[in-house]
C-alpha cells in the first residue's frame, strides 16, 4: 500500500539530527562523486531494484538521496522523486544502525527536501512497515493503493527490498 504525508505537518527533525552528530554519524545529501558508492551499497545491502531507484536520484538537481554516513561508511540511505514525483522511497539502514534514528533522520531529510521543492504532500510509496510511518510522520494509508505503481514490474512477485 502507498501511504500519504502532509509535509506541512512534520515533527521537528533537530533532534533526530543532533542524536546522530552525537554518535559520529553525518547525515548529508550524496555527492554525485559518490554514485557508484552508494548503488553498489544499495545493492549489496537490499536489492536491484532499489539500486536501480537510487540511481535516478542521482540524476536529479540536486541529487535526491540522502545518504548517513559513520567513519567513511554508509548506514543507510533515502531518497524521493525517483520512479514518480512527489514519492518517497527507497529507504533503508544497515542492520547494524537500526534503532538509532537513523531511519526516522534519513525519512525526514528527503520530506524535508520535498516540502522546500514546494510539495503539500508526500506519497511513500509500497510501505512496509505502516504502523512506523504512522507514527514518525502521521502518514495515513491510501486506499485503494494496494498494487500500486509497481503494477507489473519486471521479474517480481512482489516488490521489496
Amino acid at each position: 500500500m502507498d501511504m500519504l504525508v502532509k509535509l506541512y505537518d512534520l515533527p521537528d527533525s533537530r533532534k533526530f539530527r543532533e542524536q546522530l552528530a552525537q554518535a559520529g554519524i553525518d547525515l548529508r545529501r550524496a555527492l554525485a562523486p559518490e554514485k557508484h558508492k552508494v548503488i553498489a551499497w544499495v545493492k549489496d545491502h537490499f536489492s536491484d531494484y532499489w539500486a536501480s531507484e537510487a540511481e535516478v536520484a542521482f540524476s536529479r538537481e540536486p541529487v535526491s538521496c540522502f545518504i548517513a554516513v559513520k567513519e567513511g561508511r554508509i548506514r543507510g540511505f533515502a531518497c524521493h522523486d525517483v520512479t514518480c514525483r512527489n514519492f518517497f522511497g527507497p529507504t533503508g539502514v544497515d542492520p547494524k544502525a537500526r534503532k538509532g534514528g537513523v531511519g526516522t533522520a534519513l525519512l525526514l531529510a528527503c520530506l524535508e527536501d520535498m516540502k522546500h521543492a514546494g510539495y503539500g504532500y508526500a506519497i511513500i510509496g509500497g510501505v512496509g512497515p505502516a504502523d512506523y510511518y504512522a507514527k514518525a510522520v502521521g502518514a495515513v494509508a491510501i486506499e485503494g493503493s494496494d498494487v500500486g505503481i509497481y503494477r507489473g514490474l519486471l521479474g517480481a512477485s512482489r516488490f521489496a527490498g
